[in-house]
C-alpha cells in the first residue's frame, strides 16, 4: 500500500475512537452539570452518581454493540460497520448536547439521556475492534503491529482533546454559564468529528472479503469458544490497567496522597502523553521481534512492578508520583502495542470483527467498566491504599497465562478477510 494510502486508512480508523474517548472525558469533566441538568434537585450526590450509572449503562451495552456491529463487519464489510458505528455515535453525542433538561420534560429527561448513552454504547462496542481489525488488514505485512498501535492512539488523543475542551471552556466562561448551558458546547462540536469521520471512512478502500452464508454471531459462539476465551484473558491486563491508572487514579492521588484536583489531572495528563510513543515504539518492536517477547515482558512488567509503581505514587511527592505513573505507562502501553495485532492475526478472517468484539468487549464492559468502583470499595473495606496494585498483578497474571496460549504470528500472512 501507498504511504499515502496508508496514512488515509490510519486516519480513518482512528478518527471514531478519538470520538468515542473524547465523548468518555467530556461527559465526565461535566458529570455534576448534567446531573443537575436531568434529574431531580433534591440529592446533589444523587445526581452525580444518578449521572455516573447511565456512564455506566453504556459500558454494559458494548458486548451487545461488539456482536451487532462485529457481524455487519463480517457480513457486509469493515468500511460499512465504520460508518455505521461513527454515526451511532455522533449523532447521540450532538443530541445530548440539544435534550431539553428535567425541568422542561420531567422524567423523560433522564429516560432519553439513557437511551442515547445505550446507544453510544452499542457503537462503541464494535468501533474500537472494527477500527482496529480495518487498519491492520490494510497494513503492510511487516508493520501491522506499528501500525495498530498507530490506530490506538486515536482512544488517548480523544482523551485529551475531550479534557482540553472542557478545561478551555471552564477557563473563558464563568461557572454560571457553563452549568447553564456551556457544557452541552462540546457534546455538540461531536457532530463536527463525527461527519470527518463519515467523510474520510466513505473514501477508503474496503478489504476484500469472502461470501460466507453462516452467521458469524453463532459460528463464533458455536465453534470458537475457546478462542473467545483466550481474547477474554489476554485483554484483562488492558481493561483493568487502563483504567485504573489513566481514570481512577486522579482519584486515588487526591484522597490517598492529598494531591490537589488540578495536580492530579495534570499528572495524569502527561502520563497519557509519555503513554502514545510507548504504544508505538512496542508495536515497531513487535514487528520486529514478535507479539509475545513484547507483550510478556509488558505484563511481567506490570505484575512485579505494581506494588513499587504505587509505593512511589503514594510519596505524594510529584516527581515521584510521575516517576511511579510512567512504570505502569510503560507496561501497559506495551502491552497496547503489540494486542491489536496479535488478536486480527489469530482470529479467522471470516469471524475476525465478531470474535474479537465479543472477546475483548465482555472483558473491557466487565472488568474494565467496574474496576474504578471495584478498587475504591478496596481501599475503603481494607484500609489499604495498595489494593488497586493488587488488582493490577491479577490482572498482569491472567494475560500472561492467556498470551501462553496464543501462537507467535508476526511473521504470519495474514488471511484475507
Amino acid at each position: 500500500m501507498k504511504q499515502g494510502n496508508t496514512r488515509r486508512v490510519i486516519a480513518a480508523g482512528a478518527i471514531g475512537n478519538v470520538l468515542e474517548w473524547y465523548d468518555f472525558a467530556v461527559y465526565g469533566y461535566f458529570a455534576a452539570a448534567i446531573g443537575r441538568a436531568f434529574f431531580p434537585s433534591e440529592d446533589a450526590v444523587a445526581q452525580v452518581l444518578a449521572a455516573f450509572g447511565i456512564f455506566a449503562v453504556g459500558f454494559l451495552m458494548r458486548p451487545i454493540g461488539g456482536a451487532v456491529i462485529g457481524a455487519i463487519g463480517d457480513r457486509l464489510g469493515r468500511r460499512a460497520a465504520l460508518t455505521f458505528s461513527v454515526a451511532a455515535m455522533a449523532i447521540p453525542t450532538f443530541l445530548v448536547g440539544v435534550l431539553p433538561d428535567y425541568q422542561t420534560l420531567g422524567i423523560a429527561a433522564p429516560i432519553l439521556l439513557t437511551l442515547l448513552r445505550m446507544i453510544q454504547g452499542l457503537s462503541v462496542g464494535g468501533e474500537y475492534t472494527t477500527s482496529i481489525i480495518f487498519i491492520i488488514e490494510q497494513s503492510p505485512p511487516d508493520r501491522r503491529a506499528f501500525v495498530g498501535a498507530l490506530g490506538c492512539c486515536g482512544a488517548v488523543g480523544g482523551i485529551l482533546l475531550g479534557s482540553a475542551t472542557g478545561a478551555l471552556l471552564a477557563s473563558v466562561m464563568s461557572e454560571q454559564a457553563l452549568e447553564s448551558w456551556g457544557w452541552r458546547l462540546p457534546f455538540l462540536l461531536g457532530l463536527v468529528v463525527g461527519i470527518a469521520g463519515v467523510v474520510l471512512r466513505r473514501h477508503v478502500p474496503e478489504s476484500p472479503r469472502k461470501a460466507s452464508a453462516k452467521s458469524p454471531l453463532l459460528n463464533t459462539v458455536r465453534n470458537h469458544g475457546p478462542l473467545l476465551a483466550r481474547l477474554a484473558a489476554l485483554s484483562v491486563f488492558n481493561s483493568v490497567g487502563f483504567y485504573l491508572m489513566f481514570v481512577y487514579i486522579v482519584s486515588w492521588l487526591q484522597s490517598a496522597d492529598g494531591i490537589a484536583p488540578a495536580t492530579a489531572l495534570a499528572i495524569n495528563s502527561t502520563s497519557m502523553v509519555a503513554m502514545l510513543p510507548v504504544m508505538v515504539l512496542m508495536g515497531w518492536l513487535s514487528d520486529h521481534y514478535g507479539r509475545r517477547p513484547v507483550m510478556l515482558g509488558a505484563a511481567a512488567l506490570g505484575f512485579v512492578g505494581a506494588v513499587p509503581f504505587f509505593w512511589l505514587m503514594h510519596h505524594g511527592q510529584p516527581g515521584l508520583v510521575v516517576l511511579g505513573q510512567l512504570g505502569f505507562v510503560l507496561s501497559v502501553g506495551a502491552f497496547i502495542g503489540g494486542q491489536p495485532a496479535l488478536m486480527v492475526e489469530a482470529v479467522p478472517a471470516e469471524i475476525r470483527c465478531t470474535a474479537i468484539a465479543l472477546g475483548y468487549n465482555v472483558t473491557l464492559g466487565v472488568l474494565g467498566g467496574f474496576s474504578p468502583l471495584v478498587a475504591t470499595w478496596l481501599v475503603h473495606r481494607t484500609e489499604n491504599d495498595y489494593s488497586p496494585a493488587f488488582m493490577i498483578m491479577a490482572a498482569a497474571a491472567i494475560s500472561f497465562a492467556a498470551i501462553l496460549k496464543f501462537d507467535e504470528t508476526h511473521r504470519l500472512k495474514l488471511q484475507a478477510a
